[in-house]
């Protein structure tokens, strides 16, 4: 026997698996005892042959949302008190033909924020590459001191140049004029 009396763990049992024709059985089960009590509801007059219970067995799509609604029901405490909130909105599901596609989409908040954001980051490179905005103009006067300062070291680089080739072709000269001698 394990320390302080406890039972043994869960991990050592066997599993129990359900096969689906109990699970299949489990459900007709219930739906029977669910028509059953709403027999019992109305009166006891379950062979009496009314229309609407007609109905219900012709038509089984209809009799399967109604089962659906009677288990809603019964959730809970929802099934003792009826609450009546304006606000809820039951949930309906549509078939893929009755979806409008070609309708207006309506938009979440985020998905606004984030095409209005897009459209203002591109009004602002618009006017940015016609340089009217105050980072452009910026850009565009440093960019302006940049090209006249390598002007200037070109310009430089070409009179040291000259005057170095001015210098070799003197010194040149005066070689040969010193070896012409």
């Amino acid at each position: 026997m394990p320390k302080g009396g406890r039972k043994g763990g869960h991990k050592g049992r066997v599993r129990q698996y359900t096969s689906p024709e109990e699970i299949d059985a489990q459900l007709q089960a219930e739906k029977q005892k669910a028509n059953e009590e709403d027999e019992q509801e109305e009166g006891g007059d379950g062979a009496s042959g009314d229309p609407k219970k007609e109905k219900k067995s012709l038509d089984s799509d209809e009799s399967e949302d109604e089962d659906d609604d009677y288990q809603q029901k019964r959730k809970g405490v929802e099934g003792l008190i009826d609450i009546e909130n304006p606000n809820w909105v039951a949930q309906t599901t549509k078939k893929v033909t009755q979806l409008d596609l070609d309708g207006p989409k309506e938009l979440s908040r985020r998905e606004r924020e984030e095409i209005e954001k897009q459209k203002a980051k591109e009004r602002y490179m618009k006017m940015h590459l016609a340089g009217k905005t105050e980072q452009a103009k910026a850009d565009l006067a440093r960019l302006a001191i940049i090209r006249k300062q390598r002007e200037e070291a070109a310009r430089k680089k070409e009179e040291e140049r000259k005057a170095k080739d001015d210098a070799t072709l003197s010194g040149k000269r005066m070689q040969s004029l010193s070896l012409n001698k």
